[in-house]
């Protein structure tokens, strides 16, 4: 679908997103305000009204710039890109960074891995040259990548292709990805996609892309080779606990994400929200009235399913809440400056009013799901069961440029009804659900100092389900407490899902576990009940 006739012009498309970093980006988050948007746009006129201090630091880039770049007549007009990036930056992004860092950054990424972006094509381009806008890209994105893992820059057709996600349809395989340690990390593969079809777990790393070793790629060149045209195949090389490396070839395709399924079981209502996108809330609204026509009454219990849900538009995740808020904060945005700040509230009114509520929430639940997860805790409208959710609430604004492309910016956090925040802490269940441990392999190779296990939130080995806390140059939000990050999981108590009933065709013992929940009424109830089964 093309978004472009519905928008007014290039230069008013600002958008801004709540999701981590992810194989196809994914939208989330509100437009700007209309003085933010003056601002960000008086930025994008050269170098007019930077200090003399960075002034000199553009020069210093410039003389590194000038020994890249082939001379064409784009060289100059390639170098007012770098400019106008370097001052949004410098303005607009969410913490205050030195103009010699900034600097530093782009020229230690041209000077790094030369031989991965120099002389990459038979053009006649000279030896150690490269194309400007090529220095331009790289040099960027260094700069973003040592700020945060969600910062970056978009290319033209990048930028173009950024819109479509946001209708629930785009091309690829279908994977939500974090930077590890030389690898990608799978945070999670979107449901009934190619990755999922093809066996990709969360958890599993990609080291290699077509063959090509990515340990020392940036985020974006990772994503952008894993990206192409629906149809065409891509082999990926898979590092999982336990199991020796191997090649999986998966053919990209044009995603279509169901926004949500859901099922009735004796009276209690399923709804698993795979994607925030467009259409989300109404597909919410219609389960909810579908099962209220078949039980001719309200569900005795919901269980809202959060698990594995990457994110997705920000206005779907404020709406979301709402249907189970009667009123109240939802959650606030703080930006850089004192005036950027703003808050999300519900509405008057339940749709769901005095119905029990339990949510499902694990390691890839991830931005608009820690919203909705968080905000309901907060109002003690559910009770959450799981494991600790990813810790992404920073916010991305897509910022985009005088002559081309855009900068992917974080320009604020958010913060939850409590004041609490998101960002590298999470979401903490209240009643923790452990997962079985998986056996160390007789003949792996694993540091024996290493603990073997595969539970979300106690592992210690690389394997164990990624988190925001994991990853390189990880923000901290202002509010942020170091002990918040290792807070109990589980203060109504803990339980093994081995303990619960088999759910469903995907025999779905974390559903089982809520289900056994909604029944009990109590958290005392339901341990207890537990317990007993397992004497039984």
């Amino acid at each position: 679908m093309n978004f472009w006739p519905r928008l007014p012009s290039l230069l008013m498309i600002v958008l801004a997103l709540a999701v981590a970093t992810v194989f196809l980006p994914s939208l989330s988050g509100c437009a700007l305000q209309t003085a933010q948007m003056e601002r960000w746009m008086s930025s994008l006129t050269g170098t007019r009204g930077l200090p003399k201090d960075a002034m000199a630091e553009l020069a210093r880039f410039k003389d590194v710039y000038l020994q890249k770049a082939v001379e064409t007549d784009k060289r100059d007009d390639q170098f007012d890109q770098f400019i106008d990036a370097f001052k949004v930056v410098r303005s607009h992004y969410v913490k205050q960074i030195s103009d010699q860092d900034l600097i530093t950054y782009a020229i230690d990424g041209l000077k790094a891995d030369e031989d991965d972006w120099l002389n990459q094509t038979d053009d006649g381009t000279p030896r150690g040259k490269a194309k400007p806008e090529k220095v331009v890209e790289v040099a960027v994105d260094a700069m973003l990548a040592k700020l945060d893992p969600h910062s970056g820059y978009m290319t033209p057709a990048e930028f173009q292709e950024l819109m479509v996600d946001t209708s629930g349809e785009f091309g690829g395989l279908g994977i939500e990805v974090q930077k590890g340690d030389g690898f990608l990390k799978i945070v999670s593969p979107i449901e009934d996609t190619p990755a999922d079809r093809a066996g990709i777990k969360a958890g599993d790393h990609i080291t290699h892309v077509d063959g090509a070793s990515i340990k020392e790629w940036t985020m974006t060149k990772s994503v952008r080779a894993l990206r192409g045209k629906p149809g065409s195949s891509v082999t990926v090389t898979i590092e999982r606990e336990n199991t020796a490396p191997f090649d999986l070839t998966v053919v990209r395709a044009i995603i279509q994400v169901r926004a949500v399924r859901s099922a009735l079981y004796n009276g209690y209502l399923h709804i698993r929200v795979v994607s925030f996108s467009e259409r989300m809330e109404a597909d919410v609204l219609k389960a909810f009235e579908k099962a209220r026509r078949e039980l001719g009454a309200k569900p005795k219990g919901i269980v809202l399913d959060l698990r594995n849900n990457p994110g997705g538009l920000l206005t779907q995740a404020v709406a979301l809440s709402d249907m189970f808020l009667e009123k109240g904060n939802v959650l606030s945005i703080r930006g850089r400056k004192a005036e950027d700040v703003r808050n999300f509230g519900a509405s008057v009114g339940e749709v769901a009013a005095g119905v029990p509520l339990v949510v499902l929430i694990n390691g890839g639940s991830a931005s608009a799901s820690e919203i909705v997860s968080g905000a309901l805790q907060d109002h003690n409208r559910a009770i959450l069961m799981g494991r600790r959710t990813f810790g992404k609430g920073s916010v991305q604004t897509i910022m985009p440029l005088m002559r081309e492309g855009a900068v992917r910016l974080t320009t604020s956090l958010y913060y939850l009804p409590s004041g609490r925040t998101i960002q590298k802490v999470g979401v903490a269940p209240d009643i923790r659900l452990d997962l079985p441990e998986v056996p160390v392999a007789a003949n792996d190779n694993k540091d024996e100092n290493v603990e073997n296990t595969t539970t979300e939130g106690g592992a210690k080995d690389k394997y164990h389900a990624p988190r925001e806390a994991d990853l390189p140059n990880v923000l901290n939000a202002k509010k942020f407490i170091e002990d918040d990050l290792h807070s109990k999981e589980g203060v109504l108590g803990n339980t093994s899902v081995e303990s619960c009933p088999e759910i469903g065709e995907k025999k779905d013992k974390e559903l089982g576990c809520a289900l056994e929940f909604l029944k009990a009424g109590t958290a005392k109830k339901f341990l207890a009940g537990l317990v007993a089964k397992g004497r039984g």
